[in-house]
């Protein structure tokens, strides 16, 4: 699996104390209270003990709220509640192609991926991975393409308490306020173009908003680096405001397509190289090249992996890249059954562990917004303003 390893496919409000309840006897009878609207006059003392005032009964002030969560995973789950996850890369699509039937809402114990642990975890977006595996070419890469695109469709239509189609950064942000998860479609497989530039523009019409460059000849898989028709992509992805994800691309095709993409670029899930040398993770000249326009590294994780070993990965790049370069991505929508799950980070309901360590270790909370939400969110709003202003000075593709 990709990330730290060697696999590319890979409101709560607070309760307030009730007022002091005050009987009837404590009033002096000259001075007795009216009996609230609703009371007789002739009402045992025993029920008036009952009665609850609503305004104060003296000069004494309200009580005060409870205090803000001391322990780091109750400030965890409270952040999440304001600024959640933005998840940039979940598998789920190509793992429940692979099934009969599902249900997400009510939970999937084989799966680690459902709508409540994605609620427990304090996700509110993720990009559901369209990868097809490497040896797909042609006509059958594209057609695996279409068919998880058309599943992920589906499922979110089937869940709409629970999902969201997004095809912006509006669109999150509307589905997070909904109480809802905003769903992107992406990345798809650079080699499922087919070389046509006609593909990528239906595919953005379906509503892809990420493509991959690893592993194709125009972006530098035989080490050529940025080919023409790799130049055309990148230009044609600008005006139509689809990501451009680098993840394990080599750092010849990075620099390539930095001098020429005007929108910031993605790495979907990937970790530091410095600290596991794994053909996704990005070399730190690699997070350097982000900073100038704030490109995001989405940190992948396996589920094996503990919270201590991806914090570190997440100190690295955010050293190295920048507060304003570094995102999550816990490449999770795997079934239980085919990987080894640890305890810390076993399904998508343990965001709140790792965002706790990262408070352990001195991340502030304008950090680990930027972390969970903001940037992910800002580098799809930068590649939509991109798209806008390309658009009006190039309304129609001059490529064919």
């Amino acid at each position: 699996m990709a990330d730290l390893q060697d696999d590319p496919h890979t409101s709560s409000t607070a309760a307030v104390g009730e007022l002091d309840r005050i009987p009837r006897t404590d009033v002096p009878e000259s001075t007795e209270a009216a009996p609230p609207e609703g009371m007789s006059e002739a009402a045992a003392p025993d029920e008036l003990d009952e009665i609850v005032f609503e305004g104060p009964a003296s000069d004494e002030p309200e009580p005060a709220p409870p205090p803000a969560p001391e322990d780091s995973l109750g400030r965890a789950r409270a952040l999440l509640v304001e600024h959640p996850v933005a998840d940039g890369f979940n598998r789920l699509a190509w793992t429940l192609g692979q099934r009969q039937w599902h249900d997400l809402e009510l939970g999937e114990s084989t799966l680690d991926t459902d709508i409540p642990r994605l609620r427990t975890g304090g996700v509110g977006a993720q990009f559901w991975s369209l990868l097809v595996p490497a040896e797909y070419a042609g006509d059958r890469a594209i057609s695996a393409t279409l068919e998880q695109i058309d599943l992920v469709k589906k499922v979110v239509a089937a869940y709409p308490e629970g999902l969201r189609l997004a095809l912006s950064a509006g669109d999150m942000a509307d589905a997070r306020n909904c109480g809802r998860i905003a769903s992107l479609l992406g990345p798809v497989s650079g080699h499922a173009l087919g070389e046509s530039l006609g593909t990528l523009r239906a595919y953005h019409a379906l509503g892809v908003r990420s493509l991959a460059f690893a592993g194709t000849r125009w972006a530098g898989a035989k080490g050529e680096g940025l080919t023409p028709f790799g130049h055309e992509v990148v230009r044609e992805m600008n005006r139509l405001g689809v990501l451009i994800d680098l993840t394990g691309a080599p750092a010849e095709t990075v620099h390539g397509v930095l001098s020429v993409s005007r929108a910031p670029v993605v790495l979907s899930h990937s970790g530091a190289r410095a600290l596991t040398d794994a053909p996704a993770n990005a070399s730190d000249d690699v997070l350097r090249a982000l900073t100038p326009d704030k490109g995001v590294c989405m940190v992948g994780f396996a589920p094996e992996q503990t919270v201590r070993r991806v914090a570190d990965h997440l100190d690295h790049v955010r050293e190295v890249a920048g507060r304003e370069c570094v995102g999550l991505s816990g490449m999770y929508g795997a079934d239980v059954a085919d990987v080894p799950h640890g305890d810390d980070l076993r399904d998508v309901s343990c965001y709140p562990h790792l965002i706790a360590e990262l408070f352990d270790r001195g991340w502030d909370e304008a950090d680990l917004a930027l972390l969970t939400w903001g940037n992910a969110a800002r580098v799809v709003r930068d590649t939509e303003f991109i798209s806008r202003a390309t658009r009006r000075r190039h309304p129609v593709p001059v490529t064919p």
